[in-house]
């Protein structure tokens, strides 16, 4: 497999190469990236790929994009119990 097409978000299936083809054609923002390629817009987050996202921002946006605050994670919306899963109550 070549760096190009590693999956960088497995939630969304965004691979290395598609992160920096955007990031190169619109000279974006980490938070720009993530809403153009949907990486770190999964299940999980962001919370595999936010730092490798925030990486490729840096290295080839433009001179605003690193200057910005780097992305957040966020938990699932709302916690669920192991009951209300099939688990047995008390």
């Amino acid at each position: 497999m070549r760096e190009s097409e590693m999956i960088i978000c497995r939630c969304e299936e965004v691979t290395y190469q598609e992160l920096l083809d955007t990031a190169i054609t619109y000279s974006c923002s980490a938070r720009e990236l993530k809403l153009r390629t949907r990486a770190g817009m999964g299940y999980c987050g962001g919370r595999t790929c936010r730092s490798i996202v925030d990486q490729v921002a840096k290295q080839v946006g433009s001179e605003q994009s690193k200057k910005n605050i780097s992305l957040k994670y966020q938990a699932p919306i709302r916690p669920v119990n192991f009951v209300d899963l099939g688990g047995e109550g008390k």
